[in-house]
């Protein structure tokens, strides 16, 4: 029997925050549980997720949440959004307390398998006497994992990326390669954009920054003018964008929601990881490249931390840094290490079980 599922998510970025708890609500409802979704803003959902909520899901503004009669049976905050008092305090009043769990942001950082799953009760406030339960998505069998939906992996062996493509009016060429960029606005572009042209390229550009800066260099008759083509795409469901995804041999992402896509796309891609201030982004990108790489042969991973550095403008760009990305082999070979970890919504489920 399924239970009562409460996700509380504060747009920040309105493709990532959103797009993160977004999946996780679908694969908690496909799973037979019950989700109430509060946001402070749900406009990409129109986007995001079009033909309505799928059975299972309601999704309901933020500040209702001080109204709702009863708290559920399992209650996440995700991104340390702190959730709003007079929702804590139905929490506390529960005959059975809820499982409070905070879900963070993810990492692969040696403190993410310490921090996993430690407890923090509360003392003062109106959740005296509840636990919050700290949950890190990762990479390896010590951190909550990621989000893996039942099937995944079967809906990709029958993908048809040509149907696919003629669908959104798209047409590979003969020996023409499909790259797909979804990213950050990034002082490397012209540069990657140079490399690009030096095979025949089909680039295919998400809406956001990127899409605007590559009309700006249009505009500026600043684009190769030879060997690469591009197209502006319009906003994709999270599906539509799985199957971009699927469809292109070389994939650009940015954030987390994209970051993990790519990877269970089984496709070469280069990670822009979201920039901090404090230069925090550096230290997470390379303990990302250490597990991504480990194993793999020393030249594919020095030029592959090559590329990766210069998009995240972590050092200056070499032409011919594209040809030496990681190949289809190596990333196949690290989805399957992925697969064979459990995945976080079974996990989640799994704390369930062991609080019921």
């Amino acid at each position: 029997m399924g239970q009562h599922w409460d996700i509380f998510c504060r747009v920040i970025d309105n493709y990532g925050d959103i797009g993160v708890s977004w999946r996780l609500a679908r694969d908690l409802a496909a799973r037979g549980q019950s989700v109430r979704l509060w946001l402070d803003d749900a406009s990409a959902l129109a986007w995001m997720a079009p033909g309505g909520l799928p059975p299972g899901i309601n999704v309901l503004p933020w500040n209702q949440s001080s109204s709702a009669q009863e708290a559920g049976d399992v209650v996440i905050e995700t991104f340390g959004c702190e959730l709003p008092e007079a929702f804590v305090r139905r929490m506390a009043e529960r005959a059975k307390p809820p499982l409070w769990i905070n879900l963070e942001y993810l990492s692969a950082e040696p403190y993410v398998e310490r921090s996993h799953g430690l407890s923090s009760p509360q003392f003062s406030g109106p959740g005296r006497g509840l636990h919050k339960q700290f949950f890190y998505p990762g990479f390896s069998a010590r951190t909550g994992g990621l989000l893996r939906e039942t099937g995944l992996l079967a809906k990709q062996i029958d993908f048809d990326a040509q149907a696919w493509l003629a669908s959104q009016g798209l047409e590979r060429r003969p020996n023409e390669r499909i790259v797909s960029l979804f990213a950050y606005a990034n002082a490397a572009l012209p540069q990657l954009l140079e490399d690009m042209a030096c095979e025949p390229t089909l680039l295919l550009v998400c809406p956001g920054a990127a899409q605007t800066q590559m009309l700006v260099l249009q505009a500026q008759q600043a684009l190769p003018t030879a060997g690469l083509r591009w197209q502006a795409l319009p906003y994709l469901s999270q599906d539509g964008y799985d199957r971009l995804l699927w469809a292109s041999d070389l994939n650009f992402v940015r954030g987390e929601d994209s970051f993990v896509r790519a990877q269970w796309a089984g496709k070469p891609f280069v990670w822009q990881i979201y920039y901090q201030h404090d230069g925090a982004h550096a230290a997470k990108l390379e303990a990302f490249m250490d597990l991504y790489l480990r194993g793999s042969d020393a030249h594919l991973a020095q030029q592959t931390r090559a590329i990766w550095r210069s998009w995240n403008g972590l050092q200056a760009w070499q032409p011919g840094l594209l040809s030496q990305v990681a190949d289809r082999a190596h990333a196949l070979k690290w989805r399957e290490d992925l697969t064979s970890q459990t995945d976080l919504v079974s996990q989640l489920l799994g704390l369930t079980h062991k609080t019921g």
